[in-house]
């Protein structure tokens, strides 16, 4: 058996240029659908089938855990075969344009258990469906984040190109935020808790399909006229296990590990904060409608903020220094509000004086920590080039696949780890807003403030391990520059 593969000779560097505002917007609204689905998987998936469904939380996130190991073949896979596909429309677009059906399918089958399934099956079906969904979403993002370093070489306008990814993911997320708490999840007489209505989370799900199939065929198309101006790679056939052995050494950049550890730890980090979101809001913080329909405006203020501010601090410092000091500080606002509820110091839920507070600090925490996850994305595209000067060839693909590999794995742990601390706190089934017990609370923000301030002390330090910076990229360009001219 055998498959193909990008060879070290004739591989050409990405022009280093600053691309159009319409080009870099196109490209960046792709991301909407990765943030419909984070916002999907990560904040409602989790009180979905435990509330409504009637599924115990730690099985729930323990059949997302179970649906990891089928990323952990597909991710790399889909970037390896990308990094060697063949066509007239380049190595990306022909996987972008055929993720939208698939996705589209499986997420609506997901949001749409049978009644009539006893629990055993309704967690084969969340299982299967899942599955679906991760694959499918994988064939359309590793692709489309492997065209970061291939638009351009420049070490701060891969960080610009970052943010405008980040800041439509968060776009995404949170329109789905805004339509589930303004429209889709509101009370009504039948259901005075809108979280626990079913048919609301089938025309949510009706409304992300639509989303999401629009963003990754509006920037498919978007970015098609740049196909031309991609890298242009040689490709000869080799064996299976030669196909296995290069991804082997590819992955065992320095770089490009230092990346996955660090982003183990953060994005389990914000798995577990989506996934007791609703939670605190409900049941801590006892949001009311009308709070819950502002809070994405309060959190898109946050993300906004970082696509303004990530690029420019990444400009003027290292980008491993300044994403270890937006960790530590993003740490700190956002375990903030729980501690301050410890200490006794915040109001009261029924104070009006404590939504303005939390709402600040939220978005505050969201500026610091986006920042944060687009340098972390900016030097995974700059590992790039570091591993061609060391194996001769460009990889894109692959690393951006072990990036989307621990997304999804650490959505996954969040929401395992989110049903640990809802099972440590003792947090009841079908619980109503003010009557959940003050001690049940207490647990559930003290566990959360622990686990938080541990994983991101791990991740800050672990960026401050990221071998080179802007000189080292410069200069690795350089002599890559002159070996492709002779």
């Amino acid at each position: 058996m055998t498959s193909v593969a990008v060879a070290g000779a004739g591989v050409t560097l990405p022009p280093a240029r600053r691309l159009s505002v319409g080009t870099i917007a196109s490209y960046g609204f792709g991301s909407v659908a990765y943030g419909v689905k984070d916002a999907g998987f990560g904040t409602f998936l989790l009180i979905y089938y435990n509330q409504v469904v009637g599924v115990n939380p730690g099985t729930v996130g323990l059949v997302i855990m179970l649906a990891l190991v089928f990323d952990a073949f597909v991710d790399p896979a889909v970037g390896l075969l990308s990094d060697r596909t063949q066509s007239k429309w380049g190595r990306r677009h022909p996987w972008m344009y055929a993720s939208a059906l698939p996705i589209a399918i499986g997420w609506l089958l997901l949001w749409n258990p049978p009644a009539s399934l006893a629990e055993p099956v309704k967690l084969v079906w969340l299982f299967v469906t899942a599955v679906i969904v991760r694959s499918a979403v994988s064939c359309y993002e590793v692709p489309s984040q492997a065209l970061t370093p291939e638009l351009t070489q420049d070490y701060d306008e891969r960080t610009r190109i970052t943010a405008y990814r980040y800041l439509f993911g968060w776009i995404g997320g949170l329109s789905i935020l805004l339509l589930a708490y303004r429209v889709y999840l509101v009370p009504s007489a039948r259901y005075p808790n809108g979280l626990l209505n079913p048919n609301g989370y089938h025309r949510l799900a009706l409304a992300s399909v639509g989303l999401m199939v629009v963003a990754i065929l509006s920037s498919a198309m978007g970015t098609h006229r740049e196909i031309g101006r991609l890298p242009r790679v040689v490709i000869v056939r080799q064996s299976f296990s030669a196909n296995l052995q290069e991804l082997w050494e590819t992955m065992h950049n320095r770089g490009f590990v230092v990346l996955m550890l660090a982003g183990i730890c953060a994005y389990t980090n914000q798995g577990i904060s989506y996934a007791l979101s609703t939670y605190f809001y409900n049941y801590v913080w006892q949001f009311a409608p009308w709070a819950l329909g502002l809070l994405p405006l309060a959190l898109l203020t946050g993300a906004t903020a970082a696509f303004l501010i990530a690029p420019r601090v990444g400009k003027r410092t290292s980008k491993p220094r300044a994403a270890f000091w937006f960790v530590i500080a993003g740490a700190v606002v956002q375990t903030m509000p729980f501690l301050l509820r410890l200490l006794g110091i915040l109001p009261p839920p029924s104070n009006p004086s404590l939504l303005p507070i939390l709402f600040a600090m939220f978005a505050i925490s969201t500026t610091l920590n986006v920042s944060a996850f687009i340098l972390g994305a900016s030097m995974m595209a700059d590992v790039v080039e570091d591993s061609q000067t060391r194996t001769g060839r460009r990889n894109e693909g692959v690393f951006f696949a072990g990036s989307f590999f621990v997304q999804k794995c650490t959505s996954g742990i969040g929401i395992a780890g989110a049903g640990v601390i809802l099972i440590l706190a003792h947090f009841p089934k079908t619980a109503k807003a003010g009557t959940v017990p003050i001690a049940t609370l207490d647990r559930l923000t003290l566990f959360f403030i622990i686990v938080y301030g541990v994983l991101a002390i791990c991740a800050a330090l672990l960026f401050t391990r990221f071998p080179f910076g802007r000189t080292e990229h410069d200069a690795r360009l350089a002599r890559l520059a002159k070996s492709t001219e002779n």
